[in-house]
């Protein structure tokens, strides 16, 4: 089952695994380094945020409960959840590491940013969640491709 979740889709030509690796490690950096780490302690988070290692920002607890149950019942847990997902499945993206498993967790994770947190605000605050949602739709069925760890790893198994 394991080498199931990490076998890669890869294309016909290294060139298309190429093309196709590119916005995985965009999108991750966008997301470990900018939205991520804005919201959980990580070693590179903005000082000003005075952030511990896996510490989550006192505002997001705030706005996941903001969303309603069961948010509000668990506002450490899924804002936890929710902040862990964006920094760390970004580096998971990043390196092609547990691909489809970060992506599971960026899917979930934006699908509430989309429909409950930006729901409101109109089309144009949409966006950001969205290019990530289908993005991580995307790798959740193709994987790492062939440049990730998740390729290494399974070959490795595979012998």
């Amino acid at each position: 089952m394991k080498r199931i979740l990490i076998k890669p889709i890869e294309m016909p030509f290294w060139a298309q695994d190429l093309l196709l690796t590119i916005p995985r490690i965009v999108y991750g950096y966008l997301l470990a380094f900018n939205f991520g780490a804005a919201k959980f302690g990580m070693p590179w988070s903005p000082e000003e945020k005075n952030l511990n290692l896996f510490e989550v920002a006192f505002w997001f607890l705030g706005d996941v409960a903001d969303f309603g149950p069961p948010f509000s019942w668990f506002p450490i847990f899924f804002a936890w959840m929710a902040a862990f997902s964006e920094a760390v499945g970004g580096i998971f993206w990043i390196l092609g590491l547990q691909t489809r498993m970060a992506s599971f967790l960026i899917f979930c994770t934006m699908m509430v940013a989309v429909f409950l947190q930006h729901g409101d605000s109109g089309m144009w605050n949409m966006l950001p969640g969205m290019g990530f949602l289908w993005l991580s739709l995307f790798y959740m069925i193709l994987g790492s491709g062939r440049f990730g760890l998740d390729s290494i790893i399974y070959n490795k198994l595979k012998k």
